[in-house]
């Protein structure tokens, strides 16, 4: 065993390792923010003596050498292209040093934290203490209270900022509970039943980016002329010229993410494939049940089932019967999760940083509210070598280290080879609800200012916007930006920069075509723009609950897309190739531009304003454009 394994072991055990005498220094804000998220309320201090596990996330080295790592492999030029990492090199590269560990388990100690109270992740990387409210408090110079949101749940956390010793803030990502609220996946509000039907509520930060529906369809139609009324598969194979018969589909793998409640129903499965697939009556996905996941959940109706039943129908149909298609399914129906609780069980390195086992922000397993009473799940399953999810916060909602750390982790993924979709939101340039930003950062109906959505804002993902067929046109015009239900989100990151692999993209847009925006509208200062690519999000037809409904959303074109890469990925593996896995790079470069049908009309509308507008070449809109299959297959093809 090699000695910094064996040391922090040790220390993780509470063995005889000298602690190093404390230093004192200034202490210095490490976080802060100037609102709560909306729908949240302060009412009245925490107990002092309220026992909270106290968790400190340390810093990674080589994190600032991230983006160089994973442009090496995915960057279409590199000589490395495609020569993804392992697991273990991923861990060990980014494994906080013990310096780090040995500066914060001495500030605890010096300030009458006991040494059987600290403890310390297996990989050396999150620092977890149990102190009682007054404690934290007064390590962290702040003062924590209880907040209700306006559905009832309740959350500590601290008001607006906390403190490090600047000696300590240098080895620290984070702290939490502190500033970062309840970020489960889950419905805003509880659904509710309402003539009849389930209904959903369902939002970012709460839920789903959430398919949105016109009701229930008559008469189902699966002919080409039909294509601007309703999205059929056969309609997709259309638009994208997608015809493909997996060569390696034992070697293959694509994976959807949803989250309890929502769940899929196996028999609106068969009712779908009856009609667009009949080989595939009676193909259930694989089912990778993450800290409790099931699909035996306790209502059912659109609220429930609609984004489940559309990620599924539509991916399996388009990847055929051969190709399996696993459901990673998180979190139990009485908790919930997170996206972390998601990550955790694709990762064994994030369990014990990054996921870490935070109650203001995870799923805890075993659920300590009667749900799941298994052991959480840590790198239970490998990813997939396509991820779609269809769900997403808005940026306001988080704080920039929490944003930042788990994007990180999908930079983590991209070394490792896999390709992550996020669907870029269905309010245009607004937030959930068609809110805005306010100056002081706080949202509103009425609010002028762009609000972004996370994790699309991310530079390590793939964020995918909405299309559609123009009312009237055939599926063979072009189509446009969606303007059916939902705006197709896109924008400029308050967060993050702009990655390199996109700036002649976005600089040529906002030279040739300059918004008509102020930057106090939305950030003009280089920030990381999205959607990347985009599918078509209207008119599908869904099979829910015995009955076929229209649904609209990006919550359609994420699964599409993940259809389609993964096709290619079955492709280059039957010839000896590697997954493509993080694919903005390449899909920016000069050479894969003409792969793309270019979306050249169009808006994303909210915040008063007409948003965005799609244009020649790359836009906030509609990204790079739509797919198309057989280019992209061939060129991908050629890449070694």
């Amino acid at each position: 065993m090699l000695l910094v394994p064996r040391l922090l072991l040790a220390i993780s055990l509470g063995l005889s390792v000298a602690a190093a005498s404390p230093q004192i220094s200034p202490r210095v804000r490490h976080e802060s923010r100037s609102t709560i998220p909306g729908g949240w309320t302060p009412v009245h201090r925490a107990g002092g003596d309220t026992v909270i596990p106290l968790k400190v996330g340390l810093v990674q080295p080589n994190l600032a050498s991230i983006e160089d790592y994973l442009m090496d492999v995915s960057h279409p030029d590199s000589p490395n292209y495609g020569n993804h990492w392992s697991p273990a090199r991923v861990a060990q590269t980014f494994r906080p040093s013990v310096d780090s560990v040995e500066t914060v388990r001495s500030w605890l100690l010096s300030n009458g934290v006991e040494p059987h109270r600290v403890k310390l992740s297996q990989s050396g990387s999150w620092i977890t203490a149990n102190v009682t409210v007054a404690e934290a408090e007064g390590l962290l110079g702040t003062e924590y209270y209880v907040y209700e949101h306006q559905n009832g749940h309740k959350h500590i956390a601290c008001d607006k900022a906390y403190h490090l010793p600047e000696h300590v803030s240098k080895h620290v990502d984070l702290v939490m509970p502190t500033l970062h609220f309840d970020a489960k996946v889950k419905p805003r509000a509880p659904l509710e039943k309402r003539d009849g039907k389930i209904q959903s509520v369902g939002a970012p930060g709460f839920g789903p980016v959430s398919p949105k529906t016109t009701g229930t369809i008559k008469n189902i139609f699966d002919e080409l002329d039909h294509c601007d009324e309703q999205i059929t598969p056969n309609c997709l194979r259309a638009l994208y010229d997608f015809v493909y018969t997996p060569l390696a589909p034992k070697r293959n793998s694509i994976g959807i993410v949803e989250y309890t409640p929502q769940a899929y129903v196996p028999s609106d499965l068969d009712l779908f494939f009856k009609n667009f697939s009949n080989s595939q009556v009676g193909q259930r996905p694989v089912m990778a049940s993450i800290d409790g996941g099931t699909i035996d959940v306790s209502g059912s109706g659109f609220g429930y089932n609609g984004e489940s039943n559309l990620d599924l129908q539509y991916v399996m149909a388009l990847v055929g019967h051969k190709q399996n298609v696993t459901l990673y399914q998180v979190g139990d129906e009485v908790q919930g999760a997170s996206f972390n609780n998601f990550l955790d069980g694709i990762d064994g390195s994030y369990c014990t940083y990054e996921g870490g086992d935070d109650p203001s922000q995870d799923g805890i397993y075993p659920d300590p509210y009667g749900g799941y009473q298994g052991k959480e799940d840590c790198g239970t399953y490998s990813p997939a070598h396509v991820i779609s999810t269809s769900y997403s916060y808005d940026e306001y909602e988080l704080t920039p280290a929490y944003m930042q750390r788990q994007c990180n982790e999908y930079a983590k993924l991209g070394l490792m080879g896999t390709t992550v979709l996020y669907s870029s939101g269905d309010s245009g340039v607004a937030a959930y609800n068609r809110n805005c930003l306010n100056p002081d950062g706080s949202v509103s109906p009425d609010g002028k200012i762009f609000a972004p959505t996370f994790p699309s804002t991310c530079p390590y993902v793939t964020s995918v916007g909405a299309t559609q067929v123009n009312p009237g046109a055939k599926v063979t015009d072009p189509e446009s930006a969606c303007a059916q239900v939902i705006y197709s989100g896109g924008g400029f990151s308050n967060v993050f920069k702009m990655p390199d692999y996109q700036k002649t993209a976005v600089e040529n847009y906002l030279t040739k075509y300059p918004p008509p925006y102020s930057a106090d509208r939305y950030n003009t200062t280089g920030s990381r723009a999205y959607p990347d690519i985009s599918a078509n999000g209207a008119n599908y037809a869904v099979a829910i609950q015995g009955e076929y409904y229209s649904v609209y959303g990006t919550s359609a074109s994420s699964p599409v897309t993940a259809a389609i890469l993964s096709a290619v990925n079955d492709a280059r593996l039957a010839i000896g190739k590697k997954p493509i896995g993080f694919i903005n790079p390449t899909i920016y470069s000069t050479t894969f531009q003409k792969a793309f049908n270019d979306i050249t009309n169009g808006t994303n509308p909210g915040c008063g304003t007409a948003g965005f507008s799609a244009q020649p070449g790359w836009d906030p809109v509609t990204g790079v454009g739509t797919p198309n299959f057989p280019k992209l297959l061939a060129l991908w093809l050629l890449k070694q």
